[in-house]
């Protein structure tokens, strides 16, 4: 009898101790489960230091940018600062160096030029290769004027090709007749030289097959004589080209910025004509131009505010290590591993009067559902559950 209560004793002895020794595991799988949830949802990037560095001074399209940045960083847990160089390319520089000293793990750089870019940054990189950098409107040319990669950096820009198109495009469908006909509609261009800057040769890029095709005629290109004041030297010297014309010679005007468009439209109402026109870029001036509901009939855009986005993600892609999520996005030119280029929509005076008090930071109100679209920006599990996608 006592030796069948020891051995009961003994059997209930181990089935006691078996239920923890179970239950623990289980407690350390759903742990360990737990914590793979978080490592793949939780930002791996908080606490870490970033900047926003823009060559040009500071505009509202540029600031919508950098607010879109910080708000993005500070959703992934990262500090954000923005920098504006006032288009000085030595205090571009500088400010790079002295975010790269100052212990910034990624640094968004933009409108940096193709004849020091590329010898810059690799510069840096070497000095500090556990920095990350993204570049906008930055491209790279080597020693030998040939384009050049950074390995690890990742170059984005507007996509310029697609915005001549789509203004020629424009221009071309307020005459049907002559497209149907097969006949070329006159066009007075407003563009810089080859070798100005690379977004006005990608810009030119896109506007030539319509002259090769015949779907085109250039009447002239005019650009400003003084770019220091590039609005008023472009309102003279279109004033002065009109005059060389005849109404009927000149069927629309395509403008490769909005600075030079500006002065276009001043000399047009000035001269009270009715000749169409176009533009790459928005700010709230061409916003208000087009309003008047005269000759401004159209701009070539992007979403500043999805740019900053975008911009962030892309550097804390780059930061994580998770490249393969970048070459993953759909917004790559020609194919991976090239540049990535932003897309671009089409803003027209019809959007922009369609509704009271329009203006660039409430653009997406009118500008349809390409404008605010971001289904095409990079992004990851954890991305997805910081960002909402």
């Amino acid at each position: 009898m006592k030796k069948k209560l020891i051995a009961a004793l003994l059997s209930a002895a181990m089935v006691v101790s078996a239920v923890p020794v179970f239950a623990s595991d289980a407690a350390a799988d759903d742990a360990a489960a737990d914590t793979a949830t978080e490592s793949t949802t939780e930002s791996p990037l908080k606490g870490k230091k970033i900047a926003y560095i823009m060559y040009m001074s500071s505009a509202t399209i540029f600031q919508m940018w950098s607010d879109s940045f910080t708000a993005t960083a500070e959703k992934l847990g990262m500090e954000a600062s923005t920098f504006f160089c006032n288009d000085n390319a030595d205090t571009w520089k500088s400010t790079i160096e002295q975010c790269a000293q100052g212990g910034y793990d990624g640094l968004m750089v933009s409108h940096g030029g193709q004849e020091y870019a590329y010898d810059f940054l690799s510069g840096i990189l070497e000095q500090y290769p556990d920095l990350k950098i993204v570049t906008f409107d930055t491209p790279f040319k080597d020693a030998n004027g040939e384009t050049a990669k950074i390995d690890g950096v990742t170059q984005f820009f507007q996509q310029d090709a697609g915005f001549a198109e789509s203004l020629v495009q424009a221009i071309l469908d307020m005459y049907p007749e002559k497209t149907e006909a097969g006949e070329p509609v006159n066009i007075l261009q407003v563009q810089q030289g080859a070798g100005y800057n690379s977004p006005f040769d990608r810009r030119q890029t896109g506007y030539e097959p319509f002259e090769t095709d015949g779907k085109i005629k250039t009447v002239e290109r005019i650009a400003p004589i003084d770019d220091q004041n590039a609005t008023s030297s472009m309102r003279d010297v279109t004033a002065a080209t009109l005059q060389k014309y005849s109404a009927d010679e000149i069927d629309g005007i395509w403008c490769c910025y909005d600075a030079y468009a500006q002065g276009v439209y001043q000399a047009l109402r000035e001269a009270n004509s009715d000749i169409p026109m176009v533009s790459v870029d928005i700010c709230n001036e061409d916003i208000q131009f087009m309003q008047e509901g005269k000759n401004w009939k159209a701009c070539a855009t992007t979403n500043w505010t999805s740019n900053g986005e975008f911009a962030c993600r892309v550097l804390a892609l780059e930061m994580a290590d998770q490249y393969d999520d970048i070459a993953a996005a759909s917004c790559y030119y020609e194919d991976p591993g090239a540049w990535m280029e932003i897309p671009s929509v089409i803003v027209t005076q019809e959007m922009v009067t369609s509704k009271d008090g329009i203006n660039i930071e409430n653009l997406a109100e009118v500008a349809g559902e390409d404008y605010s679209d971001t289904s095409w920006m990079p992004t990851c599990d954890w991305m997805e559950a910081t960002l909402g996608h």
